[in-house]
């Protein structure tokens, strides 16, 4: 029988197994951050026992950063000292570092790929759920918890149980104005926020190998959001194009060594999955949540669902969901007013993200009373994105382009939108308060957010394209 994808990497990685306990896998590269690793480098410490592979891990500081005046000293004490530990840290146990003010600084999953260190084939891990990013290159790729980084640190090997396997197919062509967040918000809002748990997802189908990398790794950012333990896509000339030359990726013979396995990166003709489930891209407009889990999404010139459509122990959470967001069951979105505009995060701040935005606004300008940051994924994105002139068009239309961080995806560092008020963001959650104490977060494309950012209302940008 075939194997998946899947289970070609896994079982490759393999170092012990036994029936009835988790699998001992090795990891090829681990990477981490400021806020899930300072418990795991002590818990080394109060061992006596060091990072057992360190050229293996690398190290950025993303989450608790400014984006503005990066070259000062962190005003925000607990960001400060997270960052301060994490080059303590990385320096006594000699891990590679691309701190604040290093060209190689960024998102973790920005960098990854950008600097050729994510490959396919690879088993990858981190401390930060959106590890699932970096399978759009073909890896197995997942976040971890604390205890499990100092696992990963102490033993370059982690204990998991082998998630059960899902294709999801999309067949056909997209049309105007949809984006890959467009199709992901789609395939979350039909399946909910749970229905991929225990999973591990691999997307094909002729509107996902039509995506470019950066679009594809969109798509693998929010499969944790439907609760998967992961997704990937099989690689192809798209992927293989896209890391070759870069940084820190194979060159001459050992490209050519690594290519040759690379393509033998694909799902099996007869391989069994668990669950397929199967869309069709012309079914797909742009997208937009309005509540407080990514699952609870639609397209963007339809109501919100009423209470008759629901199912009774729905009701509940679904109430407390609009309460906190301040919406009506059966209400449109189009025309609801916006507060901010946040375009950024592991999931939308790469340059392509950026272009198309500056593509979209060169020539117009925001609405007066809206507050847009644009936040690129890392050193490298904003040094593109100034090259290209793309600043230029950003700030001619009243945005702020801001330094490499986080930013305003998740409520640790002084990017917060205010209580009440109403941001359409690129990021990935919207659960309460992630983007702030009472802040009220609508997710969408990039497109879709940038037209909110001019109109300064939820807007279907099929109208402006």
């Amino acid at each position: 029988m075939g194997k998946t994808l899947f289970d070609k990497i896994w079982d490759s990685h393999i170092v012990m197994s036994k029936p009835g306990h988790p699998d001992a896998v090795y990891i090829n590269t681990h990477f981490i951050h400021e806020v899930t690793s300072p418990q795991a480098f002590d818990g080394l410490r109060k061992r006596s026992i060091p990072v057992f592979r360190p050229a293996k891990t690398r190290a950025t500081a993303d989450h608790n950063v400014p984006t503005m005046h990066q070259h000062l000293p962190i005003k925000e004490a607990l960001s400060r000292l997270q960052v301060e530990m994490l080059t303590k840290n990385t320096a006594e146990f000699g891990v590679e570092l691309y701190g604040l003010g290093h060209p190689y600084q960024g998102i973790v999953h920005v960098i990854g790929p950008e600097l050729g260190i994510t490959l396919p084939g690879m088993t990858i891990v981190c401390g930060d759920s959106h590890t699932s990013t970096h399978g759009a290159f073909g890896a197995v790729a997942f976040g971890i918890g604390t205890s499990e980084v100092e696992q990963v640190l102490a033993t370059q090997c982690i204990l998991q149980y082998k998630p059960k396997r899902m294709k999801i197919e999309v067949n056909g062509t997209l049309k105007n104005g949809v984006l890959s967040k467009d199709i992901i918000l789609y395939i979350i809002s039909k399946i909910s926020a749970s229905g991929a748990t225990g999973y591990f997802v691999e997307y094909a189908g002729e509107a996902i190998r039509n995506l470019s990398m950066e679009a594809r790794m969109t798509i693998c950012n929010m499969s944790i959001e439907m609760g998967a333990r992961g997704g990937m896509i099989a690689p192809d000339e798209v992927t293989f194009d896209y890391i070759k030359g870069r940084e820190f990726a194979p060159k001459g013979a050992d490209w050519d060594k690594a290519l040759e396995y690379w393509k033998t990166l694909y799902s099996d003709a007869d391989a069994t999955f668990d669950q397929v489930l199967t869309f069709d891209a012309a079914d797909i407009e742009p997208q937009i949540t309005y509540g407080t889990n990514p699952g609870m999404g639609m397209g963007i010139s339809q109501h919100i669902p009423s209470l008759d459509q629901l199912d009774e122990k729905e009701v509940p959470s679904f109430k407390k969901s609009l309460d906190y967001m301040d919406l009506q069951p059966g209400a449109a979105l189009l025309g609801k007013k916006i507060d901010y505009v946040f375009i950024g995060s592991c999931t939308n701040s790469r340059i392509e993200d950026l272009r198309l935005v500056a593509d979209f606004v060169k020539g117009k300008q925001k609405a007066a009373d809206v507050v847009v940051w644009i936040v690129p994924g890392s050193k490298q994105v904003e040094a593109q994105a100034i090259e290209e002139g793309l600043d230029k068009v950003l700030t001619a239309a009243g945005f702020q382009l801001r330094e490499p961080g986080c930013s305003a995806c998740l409520g640790m560092n002084e990017d917060k939108v205010p209580a009440g008020m109403y941001c359409i963001s690129t990021s990935n959650r919207n659960f309460e308060g992630r983007q702030g104490p009472n802040a009220r977060t609508f997710l969408a494309s990039p497109l879709t957010a940038a037209a909110a950012a001019i109109t300064g209302r939820v807007t279907d940008v099929r109208e402006l394209v």
